[in-house]
């Protein structure tokens, strides 16, 4: 990247949304000009796995929901020490941005990756992953859109599979040639041995 390019790129505080009104659906043509297809990163954390896409990317918007303020600006800072102009950060709890600020049949791809397990039996109702929550995931994606789960809890991961409903995704193998980056928390994983669990699952219906 030139020096000029640098003193041209956004400042970190450019790439926060703040929506006027936290009840009416974003105006994603405005946040995004053009046209092209959005992925949305469901707690994105520190923008690292959103950051790397977007910047591999240019030619496809990113948008990363995250409910904690530390973790997202460090996910701005990292995209304008790059000068993306193709990505986003909202602070806002996920759910609530999926059900009433994203727009039906407005993204391609939804990642979830490494979701709290919460793995005691008396936690396990704050799980992310519930059919409602699928629900809105479900209509939030384009048909064939795909939705992209990972976590190191293989009892998470048989306990989602259990929920999805055949009326509204179908299970599919991961692309071979489609080779994701990899987050700082599945850095952390890998390095202790952990086994990593992928599910991606179309929609249908």
């Amino acid at each position: 990247m030139t020096e000029e390019t640098k003193n041209a790129a956004p400042a970190a505080a450019d790439y926060e949304l703040f929506p006027a009104d936290y009840f009416t659906p974003l105006d994603l043509a405005q946040i995004f000009p053009g046209t092209a297809p959005l992925e949305i990163d469901i707690g994105c954390g520190d923008g690292a796995f959103l950051v790397a896409q977007a910047e591999r990317f240019p030619e496809r918007n990113y948008l990363g929901l995250e409910k904690l303020a530390g973790r997202v600006w460090r996910g701005c800072k990292k995209a304008s020490r790059l000068g993306l102009t193709n990505i986003r950060f909202l602070r806002i709890e996920s759910s609530y941005a999926l059900q009433h600020l994203l727009p039906p049949a407005s993204t391609g791809m939804v990642h979830l990756l490494f979701p709290d397990p919460w793995p005691k039996s008396k936690h396990r109702r704050r799980r992310m992953v519930t059919p409602e929550f699928l629900a809105l995931v479900h209509r939030l994606l384009l048909p064939e859109g795909r939705f992209r789960i990972v976590t190191d809890q293989q009892n998470y991961f048989e306990a989602t599979r259990r929920l999805i409903a055949a009326d509204m995704f179908r299970e599919i193998d991961p692309a071979p040639e489609e080779i994701f980056p990899i987050t700082t928390f599945e850095k952390h994983f890998l390095a202790d041995g952990a086994a990593i669990h992928r599910l991606v699952l179309r929609k249908v219906g």
